[in-house]
């Protein structure tokens, strides 16, 4: 939400009726729109018409650094609460694309459905200069029947059944290269629209995004209404890439879904919640993208994180997340972290974030994460789907290199495959005959934030890349502008192959910077690629005590300590994942520099926390960036096991390791177990009297064993 100053001055209130003809709103199911420029008197009202006009759903535009609030009539002759104009500001396309252009010195409202009504009331904030009215009649019809169904995609109610015109799309779809994170939205408007009213609210957000706002489609990619139906968003394949418009600066490569109402103070429908989870999981299964993983997306400018900022996301993200605004609203946004858990487990089992490296003429190595160890093939073929390769394992990692340095040139298609899972597929090779065309592949920053701060945590930073033939390589440091800051490798003569430097942001101040990689081959041929990296020295010391958690309530390492410094006023959240599952938030909000510490006792929002190892991680988000420190740990409540074997010589048996504590003929011995097993005690001679206790290092203790 684009935060607006109030004027101090009195609020000016503006009354009208629809004084638009008669036949402004067509007798057919396909909605019609009034457009009024609203006279701005003041605080005078305008004279109202004396034949009311029928209105579901309104937009306000308005030019001015002010902002409006409106309210409406209910045609039973109730007033609305006032809402602001503009509650999802940033539900908007990308800065400078053709959709952007076509309201350029307007400020957007949002579409809010209103239900029946044939009033409505302004008032005004701060400087507003022009006011433009945008008043939708969008007919109930009967609820669609029909639905399509895409590569095992849950029911999905389509254009056609919804009656999208599609007689007013301005421009064919444009897609992105993947999808990285889905997006999550509340339209606004009410929560009480019936089922026979849901479509309609779908059809009129369509007529006001492309009729008023000049967009080329509606802007969501799917829409999901509170009985559960799940809608066809922008045109284009709702299994394709569509670059959408409802999430300024992170419409590419992202897939936006809207709740249709208002999710501030109460959450959506079970069916609502249950429809979210069942279109993500599908969604995000085609993408091969984990619900539960995160990202690091570079903005295209938004009104919270200018042009080539890397944002840290989570792959379902709020659209608070990405912009000033509310959206999805308190209550629907506290539901994600639960809502991404449910769907990661619909459709199991899943592939993640395939990955492929080399290329033909060399070593190809494909990558990937199971949702569970199973066993898995890759598959390459030719051009006439003759097999030329082909690896296999059993694990929850792929990760397989095929030896194409003897293979012909061409292209080749592959495959990541595992029984029930949707396979990964792409294709890699070259086209040329002879030489390998000089190109640059797999390059990567790692990590992709560091805080040279000589605390021992990703004070540097390896940048990896592959040239697929011979080159002067020169490796350049770029400043946010692109500009050329200092060299990380001047021009040196590289094989083809995997190559390697180290960044360490000396000398640099805090900010993003690329890392140019020119490659220069035979013939004087030139190509370029450019990774991103962050320094921040915003968050450093980071640390975990204890190593071991045992929140069992014995009060021995039941609570579990995270310790780190800001060097500036930063956001900061404290996760608890095990694996890729996010386990807990320990806290997030925002703190002032210094030294802080987050305490956490163990408790999650669902059941116990499990024994078993976990990663407790801090993100601090400054003006900057988001850094990120991974601290592992173990949760441990399972007491050790210890029995007494023997008295000569003195033998133990323990479950795990422990440090045992030992009474022998009344003389204390203590002995470190770093293993499970039989142990003998160092003790010489016969032992008539012994009372051992065992301890793990996460402060359980056993049962007394005794003896004699």
């Amino acid at each position: 939400m684009k935060i607006l100053l109030l004027a101090a001055a009195a609020l000016a209130a503006l009354v009208i009726a629809l004084a638009s003809p008669a036949s402004a709103f067509a007798t057919g199911v396909g909605p019609t729109m009034a457009v009024v420029d609203v006279p701005l008197r003041g605080a005078r009202t305008p004279a109202a018409t004396s034949t009311p006009r029928r209105f579901d759903l309104v937009g306000l535009h308005w030019r001015g650094t002010g902002s409006v609030e409106f309210r409406t009539r209910s045609l039973g002759g109730a007033w609305s609460a006032w809402h602001t104009a503009a509650p999802e500001a940033e539900d908007l396309p990308n800065t400078g694309s053709a959709e952007d252009a076509r309201t350029v010195g307007w400020n957007l409202g949002s579409p809010w459905w209103t239900g029946p009504s044939d009033r409505i009331q302004y008032r005004l904030h701060g400087r507003v200069s022009a006011l433009r009215a945008f008043l939708i009649r969008s007919p109930s019809t009967a609820a669609p029947t029909r639905s399509l169904s895409v590569a095992g995609s849950p029911a999905v109610v389509s254009r056609a059944a919804w009656g999208a015109d599609e007689s007013i799309v301005r421009e064919p779809p444009q897609y992105a290269a993947s999808i990285q994170l889905a997006i999550v939205h509340h339209t606004a408007g009410s929560n009480t629209y019936s089922r026979a009213e849901a479509p309609a609210v779908v059809r009129g957000i369509e007529l006001y995004h492309v009729q008023a706002n000049g967009w080329n489609d509606i802007g969501y990619n799917f829409l999901v209404d509170r009985f559960g139906n799940v809608y066809e968003g922008r045109a284009g394949g709702v299994d394709k890439n569509v670059v959408g418009a409802h999430a300024l600066g992170f419409n590419t490569g992202s897939v936006g879904i809207a709740v249709l109402g208002t999710y501030t103070d109460t959450a959506p429908s079970q069916a609502a919640q249950d429809a979210l989870a069942r279109v993500i999981a599908w969604r995000l299964d085609i993408a091969h993208v984990d619900p539960l993983s995160t990202l690091t997306y570079v903005s295209g400018g938004s009104e919270r994180y200018p042009p080539g900022i890397p944002v840290f996301l989570r792959a379902v993200s709020g659209h608070r997340d990405t912009g000033l605004t509310v959206c999805p609203g308190d209550a629907l946004y506290g539901l994600l972290g639960s809502i991404a858990a449910r769907a990661q487990g619909i459709g199991l089992p899943k592939i993640y974030a395939p990955k492929v490296t080399g290329q033909v003429g060399g070593p190809v190595r494909f990558q990937a994460t199971i949702s569970s160890s199973r066993a898995w093939t890759v598959t390459v073929t030719d051009p006439t789907g003759a097999t030329v390769a082909a690896g296999s394992g059993t694990s929850a990692t792929v990760d397989w290199t095929w030896d194409a340095t003897q293979v012909p040139t061409g292209t080749y298609q592959w495959q990541i495959a595992t029984a029930g899972a949707t396979s990964a597929s792409g294709s890699l090779g070259s086209t040329a005959t002879g030489q390998p065309t000089l190109a640059i592949t797999g390059a990567a920053v790692d990590p992709e934030t560091i805080s040279p701060n000589s605390d021992g945590d990703a004070d540097s930073a390896t940048l990896t890349s592959t040239t697929t033939a011979s080159a002067l390589v020169t490796v350049t440091v770029l400043d946010s502008s692109s500009q050329p800051v200092s060299s990380l490798q001047n021009a040196t003569a590289e094989p083809a192959g995997t190559h390697t430097l180290t960044f360490t942001g000396d000398g640099l101040p805090d900010g993003a910077y690329g890392l140019r990689i020119d490659a220069l081959g035979s013939g004087g041929k030139l190509v370029s690629l450019t990774v991103h990296v962050l320094v921040s020295r915003t968050l450093s010391n980071a640390s975990v005590m204890p190593k071991a958690l045992s929140p069992n309530g014995d009060h021995r390492n039941d609570t579990l300590t995270v310790r780190f410094s800001l060097g500036a006023s930063a956001s900061v959240r404290v996760r608890v994942i095990r694996g890729t599952a996010w386990v807990a938030t320990p806290f997030s909000g925002q703190l002032p520099a210094g030294p802080h510490v987050v305490r956490w006792d163990g408790r999650k929002r669902v059941g116990r926390l499990l024994d078993g190892s976990y990663t407790a991680v801090v993100d601090a988000t400054d003006a900057v960036s988001t850094s990120s420190v991974d601290l592992p740990f173990v949760s441990d409540t399972t007491a050790p096991l210890v029995r007494i074997l023997s008295g000569n010589p003195l033998r133990v048996w323990v479950s795990k390791p422990v440090t045992l504590t030992l009474r022998v003929d009344g003389i204390a011995v203590t002995q470190l177990v770093p293993r499970a097993g039989v142990v003998r005690i160092k003790w010489n001679g016969p032992a008539a009297h012994v009372r051992v206790v065992a301890w793990d290092n996460a402060g359980n203790m056993s049962v007394p064993a005794v003896r004699g």
